[in-house]
C-alpha cells in the first residue's frame, strides 16, 4: 500500500513541476515601447512615444505627444484622458499634463524586475471627439508619473483628424495638415494590406458602378451578412401579404433552444408571442440568430423550406456564387456519422448585387439600420446596434455585420450621399477580416474612400474599378498606415490620380 501511495504521490509531483515550467498562456499579448520622430508640415521634429501592440511594427501613437506635435496648427486638438474613456476637441489648444515628447519613464515600482514589455489591453475605450461618440480601437496606460495616455493608430488618427499622414523615413512620421486624410486602395493592395482579408468591394449601389475590387469573385463563408437575404424575403412576405409588421408570431421550442445556446442574442421563450417588426429590428441591430430562425418558420413553416427560397430568391437576383444552409449564418452540421460543417457563402461581388436590389427594392431597411439603439416593447430590451460606422461617418445608414470563426469578421456597409440631382447610396463590402478591430478600420478606410471618389470622380488608375459592379481593397492595419505614410509623395510625384 505504501508502495502505490509513493508512486501516486511522485506521479503527482511530476505532474506539477511540468504543469509550473509550462507558460500560463500561450496568447499572452504585449507591448514594445518604442520612440518615433514627428512633425508637423516643416516644422521640428519632436519626440513621440509608440508602443508596438504584440508584433513588430503595429504601431500606436501617444496622442498626449501628438497634441503637442500639432499645437499651433490647424490640427490641434485638447485632451482628456481617463483610466478608460478619451475626450478630443478639434481647434482648442493642448494643456501638457508633463512628460509629453520625453522618452519613455522607467517604473520604480515595477515588481517584474527586467520586464520592459508593459502588458496593457487594446480595447473599444470610450472616446468622443468634439462630444460625440466614436468608435475607435486604444490602449490607455497610466504612466509612472501618474498621468494617463492613450495609444492610438496612425490611420484612425488621420481618419478623426482629416489629416494626411506620411513615413519620410523610418521611424518617423509627418502630418501635412493642410492636406485631407487620403488613400489609394490599389497601393494598399500592392503593400499587401489585403492579405488579411478574404475579400472586398466599393461601389454605387445605385448606379452600378464598382470603384473598386480585391478577390471579389471568390465565394467566402459570409457569417450573419446572411440576414439581409432573410430580411428581404421577410419583406416580400410583407409586401404580398402573407404577414404584416405588427402581426404576433409564437416563439417554437426550436428558437428557445437557439436564444438558450451560446449563439443566443434576445431571450425567447416558447409559447410566448412576439411581433413581427420587433424581429425585424432583432436581426438587424443586435443580430439575433434566434429572430432569424423564428421568421424562417412563420413564412415558409420551417427553416429547411426558408432555405429553399433563399437558394431561389439568389438564382432570381442573379447571385451566382451564392449558397444558404441556414436563415441566419452560424455553422450548419449535416446528420451523417461524420458530418459536415456548412456556412452560407457568397462572393463580395454577389453581396454588391444583393445589397444594391435590396436598397432598390426595400430603401427602408436603412431607417433600421441607421438606429444605434432601439427598444423591444414586447420584451422590454434595448438592443444596440453592431455596425461600429455609424459612429464615425454621418453618412454611414448601414448595414450587417457578420462573424463567424470561419468567415472571420465581416461587414456590410452602406452610406448615403447626394449628386445635387439624386441621393446614392454607396456599398462597401469587407469580407473575413481578422477581428473586428481590422474590419473597422478596413471599411473606414474604404468608407472615405468611396466618398471622395463619388464626389471627386476619380477613380482607381489601372488596377482599379473597369466595370458596372465592383473590385476590392486592404486590411492589415499597419500595412495601411505604411502606405498611407510612406508612397503619399511617391504618387503626387509620379502624377498619380489620389484622393485628398
Amino acid at each position: 500500500m505504501k508502495t502505490i501511495l509513493y508512486k501516486i504521490s511522485s506521479l503527482l509531483l511530476c505532474a506539477v513541476l511540468i504543469c509550473s515550467m509550462l507558460p500560463v498562456s500561450a496568447d499572452a499579448s504585449f507591448e514594445i515601447p518604442r520612440i518615433c520622430q514627428v512633425q508637423a508640415d516643416a516644422g521640428a521634429a519632436y519626440m513621440v512615444k509608440t508602443l508596438d501592440y504584440a508584433y513588430g511594427h503595429n504601431t500606436y501613437y501617444s496622442l498626449r505627444d501628438i497634441a503637442m506635435v500639432l499645437t499651433g496648427t490647424d490640427k490641434s486638438f485638447s485632451l482628456t484622458i481617463t483610466k478608460d474613456a478619451v475626450s478630443l476637441n478639434t481647434g482648442d489648444t493642448y494643456a501638457p499634463v508633463g512628460g509629453e515628447n520625453a522618452p519613455w519613464e522607467e517604473d520604480e515600482d515595477n515588481e517584474d524586475e527586467g520586464n520592459e514589455y508593459p502588458d496593457i489591453s487594446l480595447r473599444r475605450n470610450k472616446f468622443d471627439v468634439n462630444g460625440q461618440s466614436v468608435n475607435y480601437y486604444t490602449l490607455i496606460t497610466r504612466l509612472p508619473s501618474g498621468y494617463y495616455d492613450c495609444f492610438i493608430m496612425a490611420a484612425d488618427l488621420g481618419m478623426i483628424l482629416d489629416v494626411n499622414i506620411t513615413v519620410p523615413a523610418a521611424d518617423s512620421l509627418q502630418f501635412h495638415t493642410q492636406e485631407p486624410f487620403s488613400i489609394s486602395p490599389s497601393a494598399l493592395e500592392q503593400a499587401g494590406y489585403f492579405y488579411g482579408v478574404n475579400g472586398v468591394l466599393v461601389g454605387d449601389a445605385t448606379t452600378g458602378d464598382i470603384y473598386y475590387e480585391y478577390q471579389s469573385d471568390t465565394s467566402y463563408p459570409i457569417a450573419s451578412t446572411s440576414k439581409l437575404m432573410t430580411y428581404l424575403l421577410s419583406m416580400d412576405a410583407i409586401s404580398a401579404g402573407q404577414i404584416s409588421l405588427d402581426e404576433q408570431v409564437t416563439i417554437s421550442d426550436a428558437v428557445q433552444l437557439l436564444s438558450a445556446s451560446g449563439d443566443g442574442v434576445i431571450p425567447l421563450e416558447a409559447g410566448t408571442q412576439i411581433p413581427v417588426r420587433e424581429l425585424l429590428l432583432g436581426i438587424l441591430l443586435p443580430s439575433s440568430n434566434e429572430c432569424a430562425l423564428c421568421l424562417a418558420e412563420a413564412i415558409a413553416g420551417s427553416e429547411e423550406a426558408f432555405v429553399q427560397m433563399m437558394n431561389q430568391k439568389a438564382l432570381e437576383i442573379g447571385l451566382s456564387q451564392a449558397v444558404f444552409f441556414n436563415s441566419h449564418g452560424l455553422p450548419s452540421y449535416t446528420e451523417d456519422p461524420i458530418p459536415s460543417k456548412r456556412q452560407n457563402r457568397m462572393s463580395a461581388k454577389d453581396m454588391f448585387r444583393l445589397t444594391s436590389y435590396l436598397l432598390s427594392v426595400y430603401p427602408q431597411i436603412t431607417d433600421t439600420t441607421s438606429l444605434r439603439y432601439a427598444t423591444l416593447d414586447s420584451l422590454s430590451i434595448e438592443v444596440r446596434n453592431t455596425n461600429p460606422l455609424l459612429y464615425n461617418l454621418p453618412e454611414v445608414t448601414g448595414l450587417k455585420t457578420g462573424t463567424t470563426n470561419r468567415a472571420g469578421a465581416c461587414l456590410v456597409t452602406s452610406l448615403t450621399v447626394d449628386d445635387g440631382i439624386m441621393p446614392h447610396d454607396l456599398v462597401v463590402i469587407v469580407l473575413g477580416t481578422e477581428d473586428s478591430i481590422e474590419r473597422g478600420r478596413v471599411s473606414g478606410l474604404l468608407a472615405r474612400y468611396a466618398l471622395h471618389t463619388f464626389y471627386s470622380g476619380i477613380n482607381e488608375p489601372e488596377t482599379g474599378a473597369t466595370e458596372t459592379i465592383p473590385q476590392s481593397l486592404p486590411i492589415h492595419a499597419e500595412a495601411a498606415v505604411d502606405w498611407i505614410l510612406r508612397t503619399a509623395k511617391k504618387q503626387e510625384s509620379a502624377g498619380e490620380d489620389e484622393w485628398q
